[in-house]
């Protein structure tokens, strides 16, 4: 697996190397002549490095897939990261508090999501850990921003993005037929 990602993307089982091909050929598409990808381990998980700004690189996969539905064959989800990290607690909680300086104002509602793989470090564990440093409202149901920390096995990737920033393809072709 990749030591440093900033894209998560997810798949059918077993079409982890058909996705990253997807990928690549999308990124190159894009400008990005350098993007590396590996696979987790994991079924259906695959992470990303590109030179090109993560956030901007989701936004231009929900562009694409809002005006050509079946592009893409088999990307089911794509998050972008901003920091990645050894899967530390210490090392996890500098990361986030070091991004909200910078994306979290004061009046923004926010909500910590963890997705975590191969790994013994608790959910409480990390909320515990990072929310005693916000004075902001939690809302769970439509945050203004998520806090967003995916940690796969020995590397942990994190963001702090609008929850739209997280896409899910299956979700905006629904959205599309309706």
């Amino acid at each position: 697996m990749l030591e440093k990602f900033n894209l998560v993307a997810s798949t059918y089982r077993r079409r982890e190397s058909d996705l990253l091909s997807e990928l690549w050929y999308f990124l190159r598409e894009l400008g990005d002549y350098k993007v590396k990808a590996s696979t987790t381990g994991l079924p259906g998980l695959t992470v990303l490095q590109t030179s090109l700004n993560p956030v901007e690189v989701v936004e231009s996969i929900e562009k694409k897939v809002l005006s050509e539905p079946w592009y893409f064959k088999y990307l089911l989800k794509i998050e972008p990261i901003e920091s990645c990290v050894d899967s530390d607690i210490e090392a996890i909680k500098s990361a986030v508090l070091e991004l909200a300086a910078e994306k979290i104002k004061e009046s923004d509602t926010y909500k910590i999501e963890i997705r975590k793989r191969l790994t013994n470090i608790s959910r409480d564990e990390i909320i515990n850990t990072i929310a005693p440093n916000f004075v902001n409202k939690v809302n769970l149901n439509n945050p203004d921003k998520l806090i967003l920390i995916e940690i796969i096995g020995y590397r942990t990737g994190i963001a702090i993005i609008e929850p739209r920033h997280i896409v899910s393809i299956p979700r905006l072709r629904r959205q599309l037929a309706q």
